[in-house]
């Protein structure tokens, strides 16, 4: 399995574009996935300088219902003519930070024949699985962090249910994709039990020297699992983290293409 790092919050090589999201190109099990888009059609470009064919795609998969993964889907759809794209049934709904930040998908890609509407559990075929979580008890609380869903005119807490996970299995190991865990990075560990978790922990707003990131470190650290971290982890956050697990964590950044 090789994955390209086409979006990051910060950029590994001079020439490419960083900014507040997270777009990765995987090859695996004999395809080419994009797994988000990034919070701009900046991760086109970047593919592009990375050698990356979009138009080469066989599917797309959007992690959730928020701009910073979703905002370069259309100039996806436009360069590519034939993937479908993966989205949860409730990515669509409106979602907001706090009350003024309209964080939420473009509405017009619900529109698109190309979007492929999912829930629950789907099996893409040759190894891989897309999973939502959304019945599995939460052990550990939820990445809240001011996030809401409106419904029925009423804006809420979000609950994350627009929130899926890409399982790519490979001989005998298990690979999970989350885009910002929002469900919570130890949920999804002790849900899924990957061998290798690569995506956002949304750890950014947690106290670097508090009890929860603490604890949160002490639980990686007890598995055997391998992370690739970025986006939402925080910075602050990851050095904590990093002081746990060592070379079993490692930082993602735009141009990063590494092998698993």
């Amino acid at each position: 399995m090789r994955v390209t790092v086409l979006m990051e919050n910060a950029a590994a090589r001079p020439g490419l574009t960083a900014e507040h999201g997270l777009s990765l190109y995987v090859e695996a099990c004999g395809r080419r996935i994009l797994f988000d888009a990034g919070q701009t059609e900046a991760f086109a470009d970047n593919a592009a300088a990375l050698g990356v064919d979009l138009g080469q795609v066989d599917l797309a998969i959007l992690s959730h219902g928020h701009y910073d993964h979703a905002g370069g889907l259309q100039r996806f759809l436009r360069e590519n003519d034939h993937a479908p794209v993966y989205v949860h049934r409730d990515a669509f709904e409106p979602h907001w930070h706090g009350t003024e930040k309209d964080i939420g998908v473009d509405p017009a890609l619900e529109n698109s024949a190309r979007v492929v509407k999912v829930s629950g559990q789907v099996d893409l075929g040759c190894g891989m699985t897309l999973t939502d979580c959304n019945r599995l008890p939460m052990a550990w609380p939820p990445s809240f962090g001011g996030l809401h869903v409106k419904r029925n005119g009423q804006l809420l807490a979000d609950d994350f249910r627009h929130e899926q996970y890409l399982l790519i299995r490979e001989e005998e190991r298990l690979i999970a994709l989350s885009g910002c865990s929002h469900k919570g990075a130890m949920n999804i560990l002790e849900w899924l039990a990957p061998d290798v978790l690569i995506g956002g922990f949304h750890f950014v707003k947690l106290d670097p020297s508090g009890d929860e990131l603490a604890a949160a470190a002490r639980e990686l650290a007890r598995r055997s699992c391998l992370c690739y971290t970025g986006h939402c982890t925080g910075d602050a956050q990851f050095a904590v983290l990093k002081a746990s697990l060592g070379d079993r964590l490692q930082a993602l950044h735009g141009g990063m293409v590494f092998e698993i």
